[in-house]
């Protein structure tokens, strides 16, 4: 894939506790306005959500919110980004999100960001999409994860190339580059077990 017009990242209402999360999200931010590159993300305003929206925004770049209602309190929808649209279930939000973006790239987040990752992963593994998804695993962050994917092949429930429907990287700088060449899915990570 080269045409990323919009990318869709997936990141913690809150900061963490490791201070390279919020530089990594800001340093995003700025990669991508530079790139013009439109952010689609969770529309708050606090945690790492707020530091990757205001860092685009800082270096110019065009940020699109989408928040639950029920959600603007919660996560303190930002209400100075460029576009924030407002949509009735979590449902709607992860299809709007969805359907606007180019990619996926998750940067540390709690569970939220975990359940809207595996989404992703498992449509692509569906080959309902073949869009890149890109984990940024700052300090090691996302390496329990990568474990677990290791656990579920080395189980039996599932092929081993699912390893290959996202791919992790160490630091920004690595993730354009690593969307821009991320193979297609292969069709054995959903037709294997037939």
């Amino acid at each position: 894939m080269t045409d990323i017009r919009a990318l869709t990242v997936f990141c913690g209402s809150r900061a963490g506790d490791n201070p390279a999360h919020a530089r990594a999200a800001d340093a995003f931010g700025e990669l991508l306005a530079k790139s013009g590159i439109t952010l689609i993300y969770g529309g708050g305003r606090v945690g790492l959500m707020g530091a990757l929206a205001d860092s685009m925004l800082a270096a110019g770049g065009h940020v699109v919110g989408v928040i639950p209602e029920f959600l603007m309190d919660l996560e303190v929808g930002h209400g100075g980004i460029s576009e924030l649209i407002r949509v009735p279930n979590m449902h709607t939000r992860k299809y709007e999100m969805f359907v606007r973006s180019d990619g996926f790239v998750v940067l540390p987040g709690g569970l939220g960001t975990l359940e809207e990752a595996f989404e992703v992963i498992t449509w692509k593994q569906l080959h309902l999409h073949s869009k890149p998804i890109v984990l940024l695993d700052t300090d090691g962050y996302w390496q329990p994860l990568v474990q677990l994917f290791h656990a579920v092949v080395g189980g039996g429930f599932a092929h081993d190339r699912i390893r290959d429907l996202f791919t992790t990287v160490a630091t920004v700088d690595q993730i354009l580059p690593a969307m821009r060449s991320q193979p297609a899915p292969d069709r054995i990570v959903l037709e294997s077990h037939l």
